[in-house]
């Protein structure tokens, strides 16, 4: 999937009893202004009980965030096994950049120790998804000539702030990312950047961890496309690096992308985790190693390089 009709979607799991005007009480008690209620689609999978809420309105930029009372459609790319919710995933209203499983692999890879069964009993979900098309012909350009993505997973992580506390959410989920968080992990993640004055990226992506084979491990990012960036992938020595300190330097990776100016190219010099002498190189790839499908930089230790490569081979023939 990419950017289209939605740029943007971050999602509350509950329990079904959440009420839409909880939902508007709990924005407009933290000032979120000229909200409207709209009827619910003919199909939940485009959208429930809806409230409309102004973004940047001056380029028809607004949030549609939606109560739906059903569980998370994980199984999403089985046109087969359900026509309506694949064609639904392929328009991007679960997201532009979900996958199939992803809420799944995000509790097989969540940092919160019950995100690990969440899926199995959450029965609704809150979505907020940011559009500049509504209401507009199919000539019109899907974002503003000065998009800022960042400023987009701002706004909606405010509006994720605001409803927490509303009652029947049990807990995040940020399906582009595959992030799950608890609610004070939210709050207290959201308050750390707002304190540091730091963009909160474990909110918006996750880092997951492998094992190649006996001499490799891997670890990657998921959820960059959101901040319109490639996703990192590192392929590093078994045990010579802290697995905290990898996280970090993935990271870290992300903000000089994000810092950088231009598109990274295949071949440059990096440093490592930890070190000042450019001993790393990237590769670009059109697909990462493991699901979801997106674009990736895949960055390992130069002098590692063949050996790297026939650990990702091993796992991913072709």
């Amino acid at each position: 999937m990419a950017k289209g009709l939605f740029s943007q979607c971050l999602c509350l799991l509950t329990d079904g009893r959440t009420a839409i005007g909880d939902v508007r009480a709990a924005l407009e008690g933290q000032g979120f202004d000229g909200i409207k209620l709209a009827k619910p689609q003919k199909d939940w999978r485009h959208g429930g009980p809806t409230l409309v809420v102004p973004f940047l309105p001056d380029v028809n930029g607004y949030a549609a965030i939606d109560l739906v009372d059903q569980p998370w459609p994980d199984d999403m790319a089985d046109a087969e096994a359900d026509l309506k919710t694949f064609a639904a995933w392929e328009k991007g209203h679960f997201g532009p950049l979900a996958y199939s499983g992803g809420l799944a692999r995000a509790g097989e890879h969540s940092a919160w120790e019950s995100g690990r069964v969440v899926a199995a009993v959450h029965s609704g979900f809150i979505r907020m998804r940011t559009s500049y098309v509504f209401g507009t012909k199919g000539d019109q350009p899907v974002a503003p000539k000065n998009y800022n993505p960042l400023a987009e997973l701002q706004f909606l992580s405010r509006a994720v702030l605001a409803v927490l506390e509303v009652p029947g959410v049990i807990c995040y989920f940020n399906p582009n990312g595959e992030v799950l968080r608890d609610l004070a992990g939210f709050r207290d993640e959201w308050e750390a950047g707002q304190k540091q004055k730091k963009i909160p990226l474990r909110l918006w992506t996750n880092v997951r961890f492998f094992n190649l084979n006996d001499k490799f491990v891997f670890m990657d990012t998921v959820g960059n496309g959101q901040l319109d960036l490639r996703d990192v992938e590192a392929v590093l020595p078994k045990g010579k690096h802290n697995l905290g300190d990898i996280d970090q330097y993935l990271r870290h990776l992300t903000n000089y992308l994000l810092r950088l100016g231009r598109k990274i190219k295949t071949g440059e010099e990096i440093d490592g985790p930890g070190e000042k002498n450019k001993s790393w190189t990237t590769d670009l790839t059109k697909d990462g190693t493991f699901a979801p499908p997106r674009r990736v930089v895949r960055v390992f230790p130069k002098d590692r390089r063949e050996a790297a490569q026939e650990a990702l081979a091993a796992v991913r023939p072709g």
